[in-house]
């Protein structure tokens, strides 16, 4: 039992001394995430379009 408090108390020390973002910092992250996200989803999109259309002109 010594070994998992020694462990918590560890952790806990740890955790400290994390610098955690900024509010702002995570809602300008996520909204680059969620925008990248989209215009990959397009050009995925886009370029499975074009081959459908490719192979119902070659089929």
């Amino acid at each position: 039992m010594g070994k998992v408090l020694k462990f918590l108390k560890e952790c806990g020390a740890e955790l400290r001394k994390v610098v955690w973002p900024s509010r702002d910092n995570v809602v300008a992250s996520v909204k680059v995430v969620i925008f990248s996200s989209f215009i990959i989803a397009v050009v995925l999109g886009g370029l499975d379009l074009l081959f459908t259309a490719g192979m119902k002109l070659v089929f």
